[in-house]
């Protein structure tokens, strides 16, 4: 090592790994019918995050709360029920003290 933020790597990318990756070029995606939205909260000195992604075979929802070790993620085979949990989470949240300042698309940067 030449400083302390140069670091030996114990590993080489494998040559039939990244062959391997072809294969997902194959898949067609539409990404057309996908709802993406994000929440900020901020209670105190606090911020959480609540996200939904749906699409039309599902959705799954996913809070980060300072609270909680590790974020939460939802998974729902009705997107439908997702976004009225979403939508009910927020009120919830509201109630009990956190104010929402952002509600839209996901943040870029």
């Amino acid at each position: 090592m030449n400083s302390e933020y140069d670091y030996d790597t114990d590993f080489e990318f494998d040559q039939d790994f990244t062959d391997d990756l072809s294969e997902f070029e194959d898949f067609d995606v539409d990404i057309e019918d996908v709802l993406v939205r994000t929440a900020v909260l901020q209670k105190n000195n606090m911020v959480a995050l609540l996200c939904i992604k749906s699409a039309t075979a599902g959705a799954a929802i996913c809070r980060v709360d300072p609270r909680e070790n590790h974020p939460a993620v939802q998974l729902y085979d009705d997107p439908t029920a997702a976004l009225e949990w979403f939508t009910k989470s927020l009120k919830t949240s509201r109630r009990n003290g956190w104010n929402i300042v952002y509600d839209g698309l996901p943040l870029q940067g």
